[in-house]
């Protein structure tokens, strides 16, 4: 049950808390270019060329806001339910790819402030390369066939970078989430076959309290895979934890003192296991000392005696 919830916790987050935000950003930038392709239209009348590509984008535009293409609705107009990453990966860069073309359209005026506007973006921004590219507009005519290639091919170049930074962004957030389901079903096989429920429970509270205590103390979020991962993957290095201290704790290996003997693997329910069980979970650090010990363990071998003569 805990993990069943769990794992609905971490797909609403995924499909809600998570893409919403990116989504009232994509459709606030979706009536914008509608706006912009209606204002265009108005004067495309005696240009049958020209009213043809805008009507092409009025069409592509309204496929974007279709039922199905971007989010799950109950209704065509009824609030969103799921919003799939993949999906509105996709749909920003057929936004885009609109906006480049909206951009070609646009009168030279308009053309000429979009120039300006870009190069005034790139000037204040820290990035690496974005300092270049601004001098580069700043050298050539704000008018002209140059200008204007110059003007799309920076305006793609940033698309294409923002683009790419959500797919990866994206990327990471579905590994997060199918190592998280993965961890939950190995996590619910362990508590049904050794019964080690309570270990698990307090270990991945342990995994959710150490991203917590470190954003509250540096003030800064973490990552959403690290949330996500954390109570997981602290149960698991619980139940982990606790037999490899069972392993060294063992009368033939001796690494660890006689308490841990009795208070791992075997009593896995007692006071002293559950804090460790807790521990293991909190830290990662810890999981892995002791692994790298029982590894020296198992490697290491006696030396070797000499014949007595």
């Amino acid at each position: 049950m805990v993990c069943a919830a769990y794992l609905a916790i971490v797909f609403i987050t995924t499909r809600g808390l998570i893409a919403a935000p990116r989504y009232r950003q994509f459709q606030g930038r979706l009536g914008d270019a509608r706006t912009r392709a209606r204002i265009l239209a108005a004067g495309s009348c005696d240009d049958p060329v020209r009213a043809a590509e805008l009507a092409a984008v009025t069409s592509r535009l309204d496929d974007l806001e279709n039922n199905g293409t971007v989010a799950w609705r109950i209704l065509p107009r009824s609030w969103a339910v799921a919003i799939p990453l993949s999906k509105l990966a996709a749909a920003w860069r057929v936004l885009h790819g609109i906006e480049r073309r909206l951009l070609r359209l646009q009168r030279p005026e308009e053309k000429r402030e979009q120039l300006r506007a870009l190069q005034l973006r790139l000037e204040g921004s820290a990035l690496p390369g974005d300092e270049r590219l601004a001098a580069e507009l700043a050298r050539h005519p704000a008018d002209g066939p140059e200008a204007d290639t110059l003007l799309l091919a920076v305006a793609e170049h940033l698309h294409d970078r923002e683009d790419t930074a959500s797919e990866q962004e994206y990327e990471q957030q579905r590994t997060a989430l199918w190592l998280a389901t993965t961890g939950l079903g190995v996590a619910l096989l362990i508590g049904v076959a050794f019964d080690h429920r309570l270990p698990m429970l307090l270990g991945a509270l342990g995994g959710f309290l150490s991203p917590l205590i470190g954003v509250m103390r540096s003030q800064r979020p973490a990552s959403w895979g690290v949330l996500v991962l954390a109570p997981v993957g602290g149960a698991l290095a619980a139940v982990a934890g606790l037999l490899l201290v069972r392993m060294l704790a063992d009368p033939e290996l001796s690494v660890l003192g006689h308490v841990f003997l009795d208070n791992a693997w075997t009593a896995s329910t007692r006071p002293v296991a559950l804090a460790v069980a807790l521990l293991f979970g909190f830290s990662g650090t810890l999981f892995s000392r002791l692994a790298l010990t029982a590894t020296g363990q198992l490697v290491s071998t006696p030396p070797a005696t000499g014949q007595q003569p």
